[in-house]
């Protein structure tokens, strides 16, 4: 049985994967330090016979016998991010270096999960594995973004010198259940704004477009990148259909038929004009592409958003 690591795992996409590992009868040691993550999340796992949590940082070394790491450790939302942007950089560096570590010395497999952050405010569209990025080294961004541009350096180090085996996936926009209604993530923030009857806070004009990939198909890519031979990445996992901010709000007003008007609010500092992945590279060497669509996407994540919040009201 393969004894699988995930760092970060009661976070939204950990908790996904641990739960499509374990349905593969793997054996899962999560670890998570709460920053972001939720024991809420991966509280359905503690009595299953193939789970395992504990409660780590990853910016100490972490010792264990593993066969694969899944490295998803690490706050995605600016929210969250910039709340403590010394503590993303150390768990995108030090982290890293703690994970690699750890594989060279089990001969481990190790996945990171990078992002389209790397990317910056891209000038070219849409964005390939090839473009370098636009990225502001020095601003409120600068934590996350080039925190996860040093991790795939390490990654491809540690791969050249020592002979790691390495897979890297830069992961555009994900949605879906389990994610934080507090994250400050645009599909979250619309969708609890639209239930609770408030405002929809649309930054800048709203025609800024962003790409929108449901869970399911994200954790899909991640586990076939992971089983891939002599492919190492990077690799863009993301929906390649872009909705403008504006037209995504109108979309989720509908969809909850809620009375909620539109606010606009000024343009965050260094937030990208253009995100949409060519998945042309993931087409080829994964035989991967997203199955669901926003519409649908939506539906089953504003069911779970309509239960959290009766639950917690």
């Amino acid at each position: 049985m393969n004894r699988v690591l995930v760092t970060g795992g009661a976070g939204f996409l950990g908790t996904h994967l641990c739960k499509a590992l374990l349905d593969q009868n793997k054996d899962v040691l999560c670890i998570d330090n709460f920053f972001s993550g939720s024991k809420n999340n991966i509280r359905s796992f503690l009595n299953h016979p193939y789970f395992e949590f504990i409660r780590h940082d990853i910016i100490h070394p972490f010792f264990a016998e593993i066969d694969e790491i899944y490295h998803l450790a690490c706050p995605a939302s600016p929210i969250h991010y910039q709340t403590n942007a010394i503590k993303t950089i150390k768990t995108n560096v030090m982290g890293t270096i703690n994970m690699l570590g750890l594989a060279k010395r089990t001969q481990a497999k190790i996945l990171l999960a990078s992002t389209s952050e790397v990317y910056g405010d891209p000038t070219d569209h849409p964005q390939t594995e090839e473009y370098w990025g636009n990225v502001n080294p020095i601003g409120i961004r600068s934590c996350y973004d080039e925190g996860k541009r040093v991790a795939e350096t390490l990654m491809m180090d540690y791969h050249r010198q020592n002979n790691v085996d390495i897979k890297i996936c830069r992961i555009f926009n994900t949605f879906g259940p389990n994610m934080a209604a507090d994250d400050g993530r645009v599909v979250s923030n619309f969708i609890v704004q639209s239930l609770k009857q408030k405002q929809l806070t649309v930054f800048g004009d709203g025609t800024q477009t962003r790409s929108f990939c449901y869970v399911s198909d994200m954790i899909q890519g991640l586990m076939l990148m992971m089983n891939t031979k002599d492919f190492i990445g990077p690799v863009n996992l993301g929906n390649p259909r872009e909705h403008t901010i504006l037209d995504l709000a109108k979309k989720i007003i509908q969809l909850t038929q809620s009375k909620s008007k539109i606010s606009h609010e000024s343009l965050p500092e260094d937030d990208p004009v253009h995100r949409c992945p060519d998945i042309s590279l993931a087409r080829n060497q994964l035989g991967w592409e997203p199955q669901v669509n926003l519409e649908q996407g939506l539906e089953r994540t504003i069911a779970y958003f309509e239960k959290e919040i009766k639950r917690t009201s």
